[in-house]
């Protein structure tokens, strides 16, 4: 197997300002990077996963927008097949890879957290008074912290 020197880069992965020496391949140095998108995860320098967690956001935001006539209040699909439809479309975007980005920090899970309230509560058409977490009990869904804490047990297993 021969790697691909054109689309390789060197990122340093540290707490340090400094970096590490160039580093060459095929008698060609590779540019450094602060990141680095590898298998759909972003990894940057410090791993704090903030750039992956604000793009899988991103893309989720996208994806519940064409989902919305299926999944808005005006939708007459059950409460079941809406959460089918989380579970199915939505859910596997953001819980890839979480066994490695889901030791981020809480204030970047609290992002993908704060989406997942958005869509249980256009799910479930809720009123404004009706808390997050009852709805989140009702509907029996773990919070993005819960989900990441189970998966990364198992993983290590």
């Amino acid at each position: 197997m021969k790697a691909n020197e054109a689309k390789s880069v060197q990122v340093t992965f540290t707490l340090n300002k400094m970096t590490c020496p160039s580093v060459k391949l095929y008698n060609e140095y590779l540019p450094q990077a602060d990141e680095v998108k590898y298998l759909g995860i972003h990894l940057d320098r410090r791993l704090n996963w903030r750039k992956h967690i604000t793009s899988k956001r991103k893309q989720l935001d996208l994806k519940l927008q064409n989902l919305y006539w299926i999944t808005g209040r005006k939708s007459q699909l059950s409460l079941e097949n809406k959460l089918l439809v989380y579970k199915v479309i939505l859910k596997p975007v953001w819980t890839y890879g979480i066994q490695l980005w889901g030791t981020a920090s809480n204030s970047n899970l609290e992002i993908l957290e704060r989406l997942q309230s958005k869509v249980l509560r256009i799910i479930t058409d809720a009123q404004w008074y009706v808390p997050n977490t009852i709805i989140k009990r009702d509907l029996q869904i773990p919070m993005v912290k819960q989900e990441a804490r189970t998966l990364r047990a198992n993983y290590r297993k």
